[in-house]
């Protein structure tokens, strides 16, 4: 799905769930709130947010939170992703990693909650030569 498939509609209305998100976040530590949402092609928008933990490598990033709970409801595939946070920061590699493995062509709409400036990108493109199951060792 391209960029342009996206109605500014969708684009307002993903954003919002992804700042709403954002509220819930819990960031004791760095202070650093940050909100996804993920539009299914259904429209219905499934969110996460960021869940840091006191051991800082069991912290859970909010694009992954948000694709944990469309896959545990069943969608393996999305129409697009909204991160809101200050800045407007792209996916960690982590992030864009765990994405590329259900689908590396979903726009990545990037949201700054100060301002409102978005930047939108394919995933794709923020993650070039991907790691994929192609570049696992055959099983046979």
């Amino acid at each position: 799905m391209s960029n342009a498939e996206l109605k500014s509609d969708q684009i307002e209305r993903l954003v919002r769930h992804a700042i709403d998100a954002r509220d819930q976040a819990y960031a004791p530590y760095s202070h650093f709130y940050v909100g996804a949402a993920l539009m299914l092609f259904d429209d219905r928008i499934l969110t996460g947010c960021n869940v840091e933990n006191a051991s800082y490598s069991l912290t859970l990033c909010a694009e992954r939170v948000a694709a944990v709970n469309a896959v545990a409801a069943g969608y393996r595939h999305w129409r697009a992703i909204a991160v809101a946070s200050v800045g407007g920061v792209a996916p960690c590699g982590a992030c864009r990693q765990f994405l590329a493995e259900f689908q590396l062509d979903i726009p990545v709409i990037m949201v700054d909650v100060i301002d409102g400036a978005k930047r939108i990108s394919k995933l794709s493109k923020l993650l070039p030569d991907a790691f994929d199951g192609s570049s696992l060792p055959s099983s046979t």
